[in-house]
């Protein structure tokens, strides 16, 4: 009882943060692992309680699918392929050699998150500025492969990578490059759930536990969006985010 209190209570907060900044799996993963599920399960499981956020986030962005679907098709399908090839990776890393590598994952999700902010200021200034440069879509395509497998081995920070790539693909409208980010997401976690799914790796009942939560967080985030500057919430996930690596690193 006491665990899945505990397991609801932090998805309850990543759905929140996800609602209002971003972030919630450095959250919500490392919840997984205090509650005793071991490393590559928990990645598994985290990322199948995540997929329906996504989803969710995909339904409310539909109405931005009016441009690029052509290369919209092809980054779906890679993301796919670097999905299935991420989780796969996990699959045959051994835990030892996986326990070994959380520290340095979550080190990158949580510097990928610090840096995030600057990031979107930089997309803002280009999407002002119409700044014309943009990457061969062939390029793009490795790139999104690249993206792809890492989310589907981890996926901490991927998103925000995501961005980065399709800014440079030359969409620039903020709330296009959410809804491509977004979808992209999905397809990834989709893929890697089914390899997932097929090993026996997923802990449903911790998913539906935390999915629950999550849910009712992200709907709650509007709300409290209104009366919590973002600058306190990112400032939170972050101090948890760097609290949890050294946690990880000492142990």
């Amino acid at each position: 009882m006491e665990s899945i209190i505990f397991l609801f209570t932090a998805s309850l907060l990543a759905g929140i943060v996800n609602g209002v900044a971003g972030g919630g799996g450095l959250i919500a993963f490392p919840a997984l692992l205090i509650a005793g599920v071991p490393a590559i399960n928990a990645n598994a499981t985290n990322a199948a309680a995540l997929w329906f956020g996504t989803v969710a986030s995909t339904v409310a962005y539909r109405r931005e699918f009016s441009s690029k679907q052509h290369s919209l098709l092809l980054l779906s399908l890679v993301s796919v392929v670097g999905g299935i090839i991420g989780a796969y990776l996990l699959l045959h890393t051994s835990p030892a050699k996986f326990s070994a590598l959380i520290p340095y994952l979550m080190l990158i999700a949580t510097l990928l998150f610090i840096f995030s902010q600057p990031l979107m200021k930089w997309l803002n200034k280009r999407s002002q500025n119409s700044v014309p440069f943009r990457l061969p879509l062939f390029i793009i395509l490795l790139l999104q492969l690249a993206i792809a497998t890492y989310g589907g081995y981890f996926g901490g920070g991927a998103g925000i990578l995501m961005l980065a790539v399709l800014n440079l693909m030359g969409i620039q409208n903020i709330n296009a490059l959410n809804a491509y980010k977004t979808w992209l997401a999905t397809c990834i976690n989709a893929a890697a759930i089914i390899y997932f799914t097929i090993a026996n790796k997923i802990v449903w009942f911790e998913v539906i536990i935390m999915a629950s939560g999550a849910v009712i967080g992200g709907y709650s985030s509007a709300s409290l969006a209104r009366k919590i500057h973002p600058l306190w919430i990112r400032s939170f996930i972050i101090g948890v985010g760097l609290s949890m690596t050294c946690y990880l690193f000492l142990r």
